[in-house]
């Protein structure tokens, strides 16, 4: 018994969800669940370089277990970590190094270590893909992430980390880290990237009828709105105790400029420390000029508030 309260304490123990836990989908629901429990383990180098050196790693979630990948910086010291959580692939074609990975190394080089983890179905991780618009399941994957990260950092395939966590989410990934920011007042920096709105039911319409042609997403649509309102981040933006960036072409088709545009007034109105950047005729994902001001920035924007008060 004593050794179960020594695991216990050092976040290595896991302990399985409350069984609100399987059913759990709205904000209030989720944030009565405990996050983190286990371990990340480092399996085996994938790259060194002279910039950082690139993990796989895996780590527990929900019984499943979870790969990705991380990259350490190889100077001395300790480091602040940005989970980096990728958008929408097809996850038959899905591998543990996928587009997103160059955010990922854009900020290992200037002195993150960087977790970039492949959601559930998607490489080497358990389970199957999430096929809602919400991604609840994709988002309590990041939040057991979060907390392992905190309780590990300094320790094991953490020890150059600290436990100061910040969230780059990219289209899907930008609608799971606000989810996760609305549920862990511990996220200390959150950045949009061309992402998902904050209210499913518009996620919903764009996923049946636009992305996906009335194949994915279309269940939701036949949700009470009342209840939709109880799983939508944007309803409780008010919770959000990190600052957040918002980056947005204006010429994206897949999650239209608009929703920036109402995404940093709900911010506002909850009065949320944010930023907005606006890239006029860029699309989706960022090439040249405009990927080059979205790293620049987000460098700045991480290092202010990750490294701020250490």
């Amino acid at each position: 018994m004593r050794q179960l309260h020594a695991l216990f304490a050092l976040g290595l123990l896991w302990v399985a969800p409350l069984a609100l836990g399987q059913n759990a989908v709205t904000i209030a629901e989720l944030s009565r669940l405990r996050y983190g429990g286990g371990a990340l383990v480092a399996e085996r180098v994938l790259e060194r370089n002279p910039s950082f050196t690139r993990y796989l790693v895996r780590y527990p979630s929900d019984g499943l277990t979870m790969y990705g990948f991380m990259n350490v910086p190889n100077t001395a010291g300790r480091f602040p970590v940005v989970i980096v959580i990728h958008g929408y692939v097809n996850p038959a074609t899905y591998r543990t190094l996928a587009y997103t990975t160059r955010y990922a190394d854009g900020l290992a080089r200037a002195g993150f270590v960087t977790l970039h983890p492949n959601l559930r179905g998607h490489g080497l991780s358990q389970g199957s893909p999430e096929q809602g618009a919400s991604r609840v399941l994709y988002a309590r994957e990041i939040l057991d992430l979060a907390a392992i990260v905190r309780a590990q950092a300094g320790r094991g395939a953490l020890e150059k980390a600290l436990p100061s966590v910040g969230l780059m989410g990219h289209s899907m990934g930008g609608g799971i880290a606000q989810r996760v920011a609305v549920l862990d007042p511990q996220i200390r920096a959150v950045l949009l990237y061309g992402t998902m709105h904050g209210d499913d039911l518009k996620n919903a319409r764009q996923i049946c009828f636009v992305f996906t042609n009335r194949q994915r997403g279309c269940n939701e649509l036949n949700t009470p709105p009342e209840t939709l309102a109880q799983i939508s981040p944007i309803n409780f933006y008010a919770r959000i105790r990190a600052p957040v960036q918002v980056h947005h072409g204006t010429a994206d088709t897949q999650t239209p400029y608009a929703w920036a545009e109402e995404i940093c007034a709900a911010l506002r109105k909850n009065n949320v420390s944010h930023q907005c950047f606006t890239y006029p005729g860029a699309g989706h994902t960022f090439r040249g000029n405009d990927y080059n001001t979205l790293m620049r920035r987000a460098r700045s924007f991480f290092g202010q508030a990750l490294r701020s008060g250490g």
